[in-house]
């Protein structure tokens, strides 16, 4: 079988952490979303169940915020920045294939209060950056 290069988007609106391929949106009320990025769906494949920490959980960035099963295994979802769990999707929840199907949209994974922002922003690329990133892994990616 050969090789499917990725086809996806990469919205300029929100920043996205290259290591573990999630993306985060700062909102006007200084919380945040967090998601997966189309790219991370890419490498991961077809999301079948979605599972985020509890609501108040204090997440370190790089530590697991939650999990998502793929048809082949479990995978811990690694936080892109540090927070205070606000709110998991719970709509993703009950119907993971919004991940699959939205991710930039419905199907985000956790609303946050950033904890360390001011430090780790730095650490996250912006949408052009990130786009680089992909082609360096997937050298034919194409960005819709």
């Amino acid at each position: 079988m050969a090789h499917q290069a990725f086809t996806g988007s990469v919205p300029d609106d929100r920043l996205y952490c290259p290591r573990h391929d999630m993306w985060v949106q700062l909102l006007e009320n200084g919380d945040a979303l967090i998601g997966v990025t189309s790219f991370g769906l890419f490498l991961a494949g077809e999301i079948i169940a979605f599972t985020a920490k509890p609501n108040g959980a204090v997440v370190d960035g790089g530590r697991g915020m939650g999990t998502v099963e793929c048809r082949k295994t479990v995978l811990a979802i690694h936080a892109p920045i540090s927070f205070v769990l606000l709110a998991g999707n719970e709509v993703a929840e009950e119907r993971p294939q919004l991940v699959n199907s939205a991710p930039y949209g419905a199907g985000w994974l956790a609303r946050v209060q950033p904890t360390r922002w001011a430090e780790e922003k730095s650490g996250l690329l912006a949408a052009a950056a990130y786009r680089q990133h992909v082609l360096a892994i997937e050298p034919g990616a194409s960005f819709v």
